[in-house]
């Protein structure tokens, strides 16, 4: 690598993080994190970083890392903060949501912008791991979407990351789950892509001008938001009014189409599920009701606007209910459904229930955990409660259902495998709606 090229990877790095007064850089101890380790020590004043490293507890090479991070980091003169997850998972999501929490956390404990080495290259692979699942406009921007996460080896390939490192002669650790085909990234970068490369070798340049097209429509909704009158951010950015005339179509497309980035500018995350409800709330309800959506977040109607807010706490209590069709518990209702309606072995709002032992509802306490994994392994209903952004008071008024003794499911949140479909068992199919009206 040419001095030219080195200088190539700091003017990125330093086009992006000088000015910052607090820059707290996620890194993992791999090739890309490592470099961005060293071009931000070379390029910024070391005093405004902080380093921030994860152990998932997926295996000593992971513990080892944090280690490696930790003493790379030392060298350098930069603090580094690290955390050990409490509970082993191994689903990709569940990673990403508890390496996340934790950089949040102490991003916000600092007054700091979290700062990632993705390349290039993790953009284009996530842009066609979107495609595949069939993402829209939205989703297919991927890393060039507006965010306040900062990216700034984004323009880079991972080649010249490697090749920069080895000049540098810097030293960084391999992840032995990069090779594991279990994970669906290896096999889009180890499989996918190079046979698609093989047949049409302009794919990158493809993927990378769809998200490019992606992130502009996005720049051009936002905007539309913005030009939308009297958009109210209120309760400290908890929450969201929008007047009624802003959604002036006769169809729902504009609901689906606004609904995703008012709803991001208070830190709401909308699945496809819960934007097909809400536009359909849009259009059909009446004033006074609302409808409840993933995450701890619901929208009222009002005469003249749309609510958008965190669920508030419910009426503290501590009785428990026996589980039927029809079963009132604080702004929650159960309703028994046949099995049939039961199509999304996803929709945490939906479970087939054991009925083994007798079913009960009760408000979650602390020190409730679940089973999680095929292995039994155990969490805490706290910890999943915090990462379906159910915090602080809401987490008080919030339900469980208990099988017995055990609790088999969270509503909205997280139900145990048994719970995702019928297995043969006697039970029962049951659907849990927010319904306050």
């Amino acid at each position: 690598m040419s001095d030219r090229e080195t200088r190539q990877v700091h003017e990125a790095v330093a086009a992006v993080l000088n000015g910052r007064d607090r820059v707290l850089l996620a890194v993992s101890g791999g090739v890309d994190s490592m470099t961005l380790l060293d071009a931000a020590s070379e390029v910024v004043d070391r005093a405004r970083l902080a380093v921030a490293t994860f152990d998932h507890r997926t295996g000593a090479a992971a513990t080892s890392a944090v280690t490696f991070v930790a003493e790379q980091a030392a060298s350098r003169g930069i603090d580094c903060i690290s955390e050990r997850a409490w509970s082993c998972e191994s689903d990709e999501a569940a990673l990403r949501r508890a390496r996340w929490e934790f950089l949040r956390r102490v991003a916000g404990e600092r007054g700091a912008m979290v700062c990632t080495g993705h390349t290039q290259d993790d953009q284009i692979e996530t842009v066609l791991m979107r495609l595949m699942r069939g993402a829209g406009a939205r989703g297919l921007a991927a890393l060039y979407a507006s965010s306040d996460i900062v990216r700034p080896l984004l323009g880079v390939s991972r080649q010249a990351i490697e090749r920069y490192a080895r000049v540098r002669r810097l030293q960084w650790v391999r992840d032995p789950s990069n090779d594991s085909v279990v994970y669906h990234r290896n096999r889009v970068r180890r499989d996918l892509l190079p046979a698609l490369r093989r047949v049409d070798p302009s794919i990158d340049a493809v993927l990378l001008g769809t998200a490019e097209s992606a992130a502009q429509w996005r720049r051009d909704v936002e905007r539309l938001c913005d030009s939308v009158a009297e958009v109210r951010v209120f309760d400290d950015g908890r929450g969201l009014s929008v007047p009624v005339e802003a959604f002036s179509s006769p169809t729902d497309q504009s609901a689906r189409l606004l609904w995703p980035e008012l709803a991001s500018r208070v830190g709401a995350v909308l699945d496809r599920r819960g934007i097909a409800r809400l536009a359909h709330f849009t259009f059909n309800s009446r004033v006074g009701s609302r409808v409840q959506l993933s995450g701890g977040w619901e929208v009222v109607r009002a005469r003249n606007s749309f609510g958008l807010r965190r669920v508030s706490a419910n009426e503290a209590t501590s009785k428990v209910f026996v589980l039927s069709d029809g079963t009132r518990f604080g702004n929650w209702t159960f309703r028994a459904e046949s099995s049939a309606t039961l199509t999304s072995t996803r929709d945490s709002w939906s479970a087939w229930l054991p009925t083994h032992a007798p079913l009960v509802v009760r408000p979650w306490r602390s020190g409730d955990a679940m089973a999680v994994g095929p292995d039994g392994s155990r969490r805490k209903v706290k910890g999943l409660l915090s990462a379906a952004g159910v915090t602080g008071h809401e987490r008080a008024g919030w339900p469980v259902v208990l099988s017995g003794t055990e609790i088999v499911w969270v509503p909205g949140v997280r139900r145990i495998a048994a719970a995702a479909a019928r297995s043969g068992r006697p039970g029962l199919a049951f659907v849990c709606e927010y319904d306050n009206r």
